[in-house]
């Protein structure tokens, strides 16, 4: 009796892989799978494709609800753009500087300036990358192991900084992490500098300065244009069970799938949506206990007027510590905010925005604003990877570790830039080629 015939009464459908969730991990593991012969079926519960990236037109701009910055210096996310024709626009060089000098004073100034009085601090934060993690693609190699157990405002609390420089590079940081420093490990700091050769500033610009040309939305629709099999939305998988030949993957709708694989691309925060059958492995029950450290939120603003092109910096208190300029017409300017902690700030109360803004950037009318709750969102439940103090050499290893026939696929367990777009591809790529090798060969 073959595999089909065994489960033909339990199953309404079979295939050899599902893949649970239609973000960049989810459709480049599809891709590749599908486009070696095998029957793939993308399951997804949201009504779109692109999990955390999500562009959307409001305000009268494409604006990125989520994942937003790529560059040329993550080799995954290159490699993807190139193969489906994405250029690059650059988010608009600032004009001028604002932050919070000794006493919380506002100070404005050159980019010059601000680049001054941070770079010290910087580089003292960083010093030690190349022993903690000498290479980039191996995140648990070198000394990290030794510095795991320590936050950023840890390390922060032992550099010879004056009020203003801490207060600077505090907030740099928290633009970076969008989570409270005191959770925040080092291990992410050192990782995403360790991915660009040690140079923190050329991190800086791989963060937060080259927008995909047509939106991330429009990207991922062609990768999903490009699996050959079904991408289904508005579907919602409630459990996974394992057994003698493969695993049922149940709906919500109440249909049953049988699969030869699963790979699950969701993140660590939101897994414990699903119920798996064995229970999921201890480093991912007990990461999905603790969670991740980001929490923080992302807004988009519309102040009337034309704006000087800036990018203004609070502090780690403030409910948005990092905002900037995107676009700006005779008629309005639209600005973007981070803040570390998505219960501080109301994206919807005009009021509490407005407030916010004053703090960076008095003198502005806030008109409109437009964001994306992802810690509350079930499917998500986090916004980007950032590792609490000891998490990443305790679990990484762990995370990629396949658990009978369900795999793991998600920038939370990349190894190179986990927690950007390029984490998701890697990982995508990785766990088709891992499912691929014990499927064996296809006659297609």
């Amino acid at each position: 009796m073959t595999w089909k015939e065994r489960n033909a009464m339990s199953a309404t459908q079979e295939v050899d892989v599902v893949v649970i969730g239609a973000g960049f991990a989810g459709l480049i593991a599809a891709r590749e799978l599908s486009n070696a012969g095998h029957s793939v079926l993308v399951l997804e519960a949201r009504d779109r494709v692109g999990g955390r990236v999500w562009t959307t037109n409001m305000l009268g701009h494409d604006l990125e609800l989520g994942g937003t910055w790529v560059h040329w210096v993550q080799p995954h996310t290159w490699a993807e753009m190139t193969r489906y024709g994405r250029g690059i626009v650059r988010s608009p060089a600032a004009e001028e500087a604002r932050w919070l000098g000794t006493g919380g004073v506002p100070r404005v100034g050159t980019l010059e300036e601000f680049l001054e009085l941070i770079s010290p601090g910087q580089q003292l934060i960083i010093n030690r990358v190349r022993e903690a993690i000498p290479r980039g693609p191996e995140p648990t190699a070198g000394q990290i192991a030794q510095l795991d157990a320590l936050s950023i405002a840890d390390h922060l609390a032992t550099l010879d900084l004056d009020e203003e420089a801490r207060s600077a590079n505090e907030s740099v940081w928290v633009g970076h992490v969008n989570a409270p420093l005191t959770e925040t490990g080092m291990s992410t700091a050192y990782r995403w500098v360790a991915a660009t050769g040690g140079h923190w500033e050329l991190m800086h610009e791989a963060s937060a300065t080259y927008r995909v040309a047509g939106g991330m939305s429009e990207w991922t629709r062609l990768i999903a244009a490009s699996v050959r099999g079904e991408v289904r939305l508005n579907t919602t998988v409630t459990s996974v069970t394992q057994g003698d030949a493969g695993a049922t993957v149940e709906t919500a709708a109440g249909e049953k799938i049988h699969t030869r694989f699963v790979v699950s691309t969701l993140p660590i925060n939101a897994i414990s949506g699903i119920e798996f059958t064995p229970p999921l492995p201890e480093p991912w029950q007990r990461a999905g206990r603790e969670t991740v450290a980001s929490r923080g939120s992302k807004v988009w603003i519309k102040v009337r007027g034309p704006v000087r092109r800036f990018f203004g910096y609070a502090t780690p208190e403030h409910p948005i510590s990092v905002l900037k300029s995107e676009f700006i017409t005779e008629e309005e300017s639209i600005l973007v905010g981070f803040g570390p902690d998505h219960t501080r700030l109301d994206g919807t109360d005009l009021g509490a925005v407005q407030a916010a803004v004053d703090a960076i950037r008095p003198g502005l009318e806030v008109l409109a604003a437009v964001t994306h709750d992802w810690m509350a969102d079930p499917l998500s439940r986090t916004t980007w990877m950032t590792h609490r103090p000891g998490q990443l050499t305790r679990d990484h290893a762990g995370l990629q570790r396949p658990h009978g026939v369900v795999h793991f696929a998600t920038t939370d367990n990349a190894d190179l830039w986990g927690g950007f777009v390029d984490g998701a591809i890697e990982s995508g790529l990785r766990e088709a080629r891992l499912v691929g090798e014990r499927l064996g060969p296809t006659t297609v």
